[in-house]
């Protein structure tokens, strides 16, 4: 796997957890500029299903496909529904479950990058 773009979701993922429990915190709903970072981090996601997917097909490693392809599926489809909550979710606790989408993406990230390379 591409382990710049892994590392950058990480980041970016983070990022927005802090971003959502901040507006939590501060009894806010989610805004723009969050939806504008989960977007981003929603486009590296499908980039890196694309690579994913494409790197599973060329390689010759003990990596179990259908886990793996799992994953990079179910990593795309958190932050929408995570969106979708908090937008209709009018008191703080839309942040709130939106950051918890947002942790979600680190921990299937780490786990991609173990099967990866087990």
């Amino acid at each position: 796997m591409y382990e710049p773009l892994t590392w950058a979701l990480v980041a970016l993922s983070l990022a927005a957890t802090v971003f959502a429990l901040v507006l939590a915190g501060l009894d806010r709903r989610i805004n723009w500029w969050l939806l504008g970072l989960i977007g981003v981090v929603e486009v590296a996601l499908l980039g890196q299903l694309v690579v994913g997917i494409v790197q599973l097909v060329g390689t010759d490693r003990d990596v179990s496909g259908p886990f793996f392809v799992g994953y990079l599926i179910g990593s795309l489809l958190i932050l929408p529904i995570g969106a979708l909550w908090a937008l209709a979710e009018s008191s703080r606790w839309g942040a709130g479950a939106l950051a918890i989408a947002c942790v979600v993406i680190p921990v299937l990230e780490l786990r991609l990058h173990d099967l990866w390379v087990v």
